[in-house]
C-alpha cells in the first residue's frame, strides 16, 4: 500500500513537472478556449488597400485579407462578427457597429480616429496644395487630436465596454505614412513627408492614452511597419493611386499580414 502511494504520488510529480517545464497544459488550455471576436472600426480595420473585399459588404469594403479574417482563419474563434467599415468616424462604430457585442463577446479589436481628424483631407490638400497648405492643414488636423477627439474616442470605449464588459479591447494605431531620406524623389516634400508622420504619432499618442484611461490595450503598428513606409523601397502601403484613390495611403495585403496582423495576435 505504501509503495502503490509512493509511485502514484511519484507520477504526479513527474507529471507537474514535465506540464511545467513544456507549458502542455497552458498550452492545451489556450489551444481549447473559445472565442467570441468583434473586429470593429475604419478602413484599416476593414481592409481597404488589401483588394479581395466581400461584395456583400458593399462600401464597406471588407477585405478577405484584413488582419480580422486573417486572425480568425488562424485561430478560429467559436464566433466572429466583422463590421469594420470604411470611412467610418467615431459616431459611425457607435451608432452602427456595436450590435455583435454582448456579454459574452471574449475579444474587441478596433482602429478608429483617423477620419475624425480629417485623414481625407490632409492628404488631399498635401497632394493638391502647397508645402504651406499641407503643414498648416496637418496642425489644424493635430489641434484637433489634442482638442476634440478624445471625448470621442471616450464615447467609443465606454459604450464598447457597457455592451461586452467581459471583453478583452486592443485598439491599434496607424503607421508612419513616410520613411524620411527614402527613395521617392518625387511627389511630396520632406518637410511635407515629415509633418505627416508627426500627425500620425500625435493621433496615435492621443489613442493609445485614451485606450489606457480605459483600461484597453493599445497595439502599435509603427515597429512593424518600420522598414516598409513609403519611400522605403518596400512598402506595404499604397501612395497615391489615381486610378483607384479610395486605397491611396491605405495597407496592402502585404501590410495587412505583415504589419497589423503580428501587431494584434502579439497582444490579442
Amino acid at each position: 500500500m505504501k509503495r502503490s502511494r509512493f509511485v502514484a504520488f511519484s507520477s504526479s510529480l513527474l507529471l507537474g513537472a514535465v506540464l511545467a517545464l513544456t507549458g502542455a497544459g497552458t498550452a492545451q488550455a489556450a489551444e481549447t478556449a473559445a472565442l467570441d471576436y468583434v473586429a470593429l472600426g475604419d478602413s484599416y480595420s476593414s481592409g481597404v488597400g488589401a483588394g479581395s473585399y466581400d461584395s456583400a459588404s458593399g462600401d464597406c469594403k471588407r477585405s478577405t485579407k484584413a488582419f480580422p479574417v486573417l486572425w480568425k482563419n488562424a485561430n478560429s474563434p467559436s464566433s466572429f462578427a466583422f463590421t469594420a467599415c470604411s470611412g467610418a468616424r467615431t459616431g459611425d462604430v457607435t451608432s452602427g457597429q456595436l450590435g455583435p457585442l454582448s456579454t459574452a463577446t471574449d475579444l474587441v479589436s478596433v482602429t478608429i480616429g483617423g477620419n475624425d481628424a480629417g485623414f481625407a483631407d490632409v492628404m488631399t490638400t498635401c497632394v493638391l496644395q502647397s508645402e504651406a497648405s499641407c503643414i498648416n492643414r496637418v496642425n489644424q488636423a493635430k489641434a484637433y487630436v489634442d482638442s476634440t477627439l478624445p471625448g470621442k474616442l471616450d464615447a467609443v470605449y465606454s459604450a464598447i465596454r457597457s455592451k461586452a464588459p467581459n471583453a478583452r479591447v486592443v485598439v491599434l494605431g496607424y503607421p508612419r505614412f513616410y520613411k524620411i531620406g527614402g527613395s521617392c524623389i518625387a511627389g511630396l516634400s520632406e518637410n511635407e513627408r515629415r509633418a505627416i508622420n508627426e500627425g500620425s504619432d500625435i493621433l496615435n499618442a492621443a489613442t493609445a492614452k485614451r485606450a489606457a484611461d480605459h483600461g484597453y490595450t493599445f497595439a502599435s503598428v509603427v515597429p512593424a511597419f518600420t522598414g516598409h513606409e513609403i519611400c522605403s523601397g518596400s512598402a506595404w502601403l499604397h501612395s497615391v493611386n489615381w486610378l483607384n484613390i479610395g486605397e491611396s495611403y491605405h495597407p496592402t495585403a502585404s501590410g495587412q499580414s505583415g504589419g497589423y496582423l503580428p501587431s494584434f495576435r502579439a497582444v490579442a
